[in-house]
């Protein structure tokens, strides 16, 4: 016979200033099944958890209702105090008095019916709750790192330090992403390679770590703790083991009008290449898309040159199994590019380039040496219009966020400017400033007061060519919308930021969820920010959303102790909040069956197809389906879909719910 315990929290103020509690505990004593009932001011601090341990001990009680605030709150405190007091802590319930009912609700009577009625439907569904036991899960103790920008590399080298492996996989030829393609960091303007390579480096030496460049993931497959990932090594046709990245290769190619991804286009690369000097591996890959032996089957001065004989045109892509505890997902991002601006030239004027081409061109390993010369040209521009929120923000273009990034680097694009022409004039057009971050506002300030850069409040309507020059067109809004015209040689938009191009399918191979966007979205903004719905799936960087650099290291970094943790022992205990398919012995004896419809919609891939065979001659004697425990998340749509309503979630079963609702009704059950 049930001996249920309920205990009610004034929370303070919040729950007793609207809601009568000593009426709601003398109400809930008369209940069905109640042994025990009481208020408390604080019934989370230490001494109300006492009073539920007593309580337990001394009532015998079998269960308890704790009404309080919301069980995201204090479910795990109170499931530990009737642990702590001798029974089974999934045996704890929690009526919700705060939210649903002080903070929407004045102080009448109806409200304290209202949680009296609230209280009531837990303890009916408590009477039917049996103890459920916490799943144990083995943990592989290896880390995926999907991506090998600074998120990556900060990610596996945390994980790595920690004294685990870590597997990355990046699909270009080296790791760096974007940072290596920088020229200098704001707000220190400390150049973006000597801060980065070091790192690279590292992560290649690293004993702890694997690295697969030129690589990509074909399918992620298993659970928390035990991941199956197949990995695709495209063939580079060089043989990584021989070759000494000598560069001779890429001196003799005759291939050498590839516009170069490195350098945002602004320069070419012969057919085998290693995409800059700094990279890591320092070995070169052929572009088969642009290699004359490959598409004309003529050439091979690669392989004749070659002094270690590393060039191997018969390589082909390899396929490899990994098995993982935990992914870690960095894959970074891009960004619009200036043929998504019919109003700024769509493309047309080699002068209106974009942010990423403005680095290239200011760094000293880029086209010019770090010159900043015109594309169409080569000449230095005498006067520079750098167009801040290009895309972002903007309804219109269908990205209606802020890209974060923008006025700090169009900021420090305007002092380089600046610091390299003494002369030239720098003007920005711009919305408002963002510059949210230690020292950023300080910075932007810097340029405005002390390099001289001339900011315009307002939006640029057009931009056309005349004579030689680009003319800008605009109004400054806070000159009464005067409008505004300058003549430049060269316009650089601060274009927004995206998600990758292949970012859906990504999401879609990991089994995780992104938004309308195409970013990968976190498990809860607050709470679980670097987590995603998928267990064991972690986020890093930019991929999740525009963020700068000293945000991606700190996500990447709490990414890694996220995995740490899940590391940090050899079985991983999860919440039995699962879903179950009925099942008896033998085992043919269940409703299911076996449409697998379930299968179709579970969004965590946990249901599983099961061949019910006869013992003796193997006979397949029924299909039905089966839950991957360590897969499911307890989300309920299995149980919202099957036709027979043969699957149920463990802790809220049919008959717990149905025991809630005729509770409403005040009906026996």
């Amino acid at each position: 016979m049930a001996r249920i315990g309920v205990f009610i929290c004034h929370c303070g103020e919040n729950i007793s200033a609207t809601v009568d509690v000593a009426k709601v505990a003398e109400e809930a004593a008369k209940m069905p099944g109640v042994a025990y009932a009481m208020d408390y001011k604080y019934m989370c601090s230490d001494p109300g958890q006492t009073k539920i341990i007593e309580a337990i001990k001394e009532h015998k009680l079998t269960g308890i209702v704790v009404g309080a605030c919301s069980p995201r709150m204090h479910e795990a405190t109170f499931r530990k105090a009737a642990e702590k007091g001798g029974i089974n802590p999934f045996l704890c319930e929690i009526a919700n008095l705060r939210e649903q009912v002080s903070w929407v609700h004045p102080r009448t009577e109806a409200t304290t019916r209202k949680a009296i009625d609230i209280v009531r439907t837990i303890v009916n569904k408590v009477s039917k709750d049996t103890p459920l036991f916490p799943i144990k899960v083995p943990v592989t103790k290896t880390a995926l790192v999907i991506g090998g920008g600074i998120a990556g590399i900060q990610a596996a080298l945390d994980i790595a330090n920690a004294g685990h492996q870590v597997i990355m996989v990046e699909k270009s030829p080296s790791i760096g992403g974007h940072m290596s393609q920088l020229s200098e960091t704001f707000p220190t303007l400390d150049c973006s390679q000597c801060i980065l390579t070091p790192r690279m480096v590292e992560v290649a030496q690293h004993p702890n770590i694997t690295l697969h460049t030129f690589a990509e993931v074909e399918s992620v497959s298993g659970f928390v703790g035990n991941f199956d990932v197949k990995v695709r090594l495209k063939a580079r046709s060089v043989d990584m083991s021989k070759c000494t990245g000598c560069g001779t290769c890429w001196q003799k190619c005759p291939s050498k009008k590839i516009p170069d991804e490195f350098n945002a286009g602004l320069s070419y690369r012969t057919a085998i290449y290693s995409p800059f000097p700094q990279a890591v591996p320092n070995k070169p890959v052929i572009d088969r898309a642009n290699c004359n032996y490959f598409q004309k089957g003529k050439c091979g001065i690669c392989k004749k040159v070659c002094p270690a004989g590393a060039i191997d045109y018969e390589m082909e892509d390899e396929i490899i199994d990994i098995k993982v505890g935990a992914i870690v997902t960095a894959t970074g991002f891009d960004i619009k590019h200036t043929d998504f601006f019919p109003e700024y030239g769509y493309g047309e004027f080699k002068d209106v380039i974009d942010g990423l081409q403005f680095e290239r061109l200011a760094s000293a390993s880029g086209p010019t040496s770090g010159e900043i010369r015109r594309p169409s040209d080569g000449k230095i521009p005498e006067k520079i219009v750098f167009l801040a929120c290009s895309g972002s923000r903007d309804k219109a273009k269908g990205i209606e966020y802020c890209s974060k990034i923008c006025c700090m680097y169009t900021a420090k694009h305007a002092m380089l400017y600046k610091h390299k022409h003494h002369e030239g004039n720098a003007y920005v057009f711009y919305m408002d400033i963002r510059s949210a971050g230690k020292n950023y506002d300080e910075f932007v300030r810097r340029a405005i007061e002390e390099d001289d850069v001339h900011y315009i409040r307002g939006r640029v309507s057009r931009i056309y060519e005349k004579d030689g020059k680009l003319i800008v067109k605009g109004v400054d809004t806070l000159m009464n919308a005067e409008p505004v015209e300058i003549e430049a040689d060269m316009v650089v938009l601060a274009t927004a930021v995206v998600a990758n191009p292949d970012a859906e399918s990504v999401a879609q191979k990991m089994h995780i969820s992104y938004d309308k966007h195409h970013f990968f979205a976190e498990a809860h903004p607050k709470l679980r920010p670097v987590e995603t719905n998928t267990a064991g799936i972690m986020l890093a960087g930019a991929c999740q959303t525009a963020k700068d650099i000293p945000d991606t290291v700190s996500q990447a970094s709490a990414a890694a102790s996220k995995i740490m943790g899940l590391f940090s022992s050899d079985e991983m205990t999860r919440e039995p909040v699962v879903a179950v398919v009925n099942r008896c012995m033998p085992p043919l004896f269940t409703t299911c069956t076996g449409c697998l419809l379930c299968l179709e919609v579970c969004p965590y891939h946990a249901i599983e197809r099961e061949e019910i065979k006869d013992r003796r001659t193997g006979e397949i004697l029924k299909v039905a389906a089966k839950v991957n425990a360590g897969l499911c998340q307890g989300c309920g749509t299995c149980v919202a879909f099957c036709r027979n309503k043969s699957i149920d979630l463990q802790g809220f079963s049919n008959q717990q719910m149905l025991s809630e609702v005729v509770a409403l009704l005040n009906k026996p059950f």
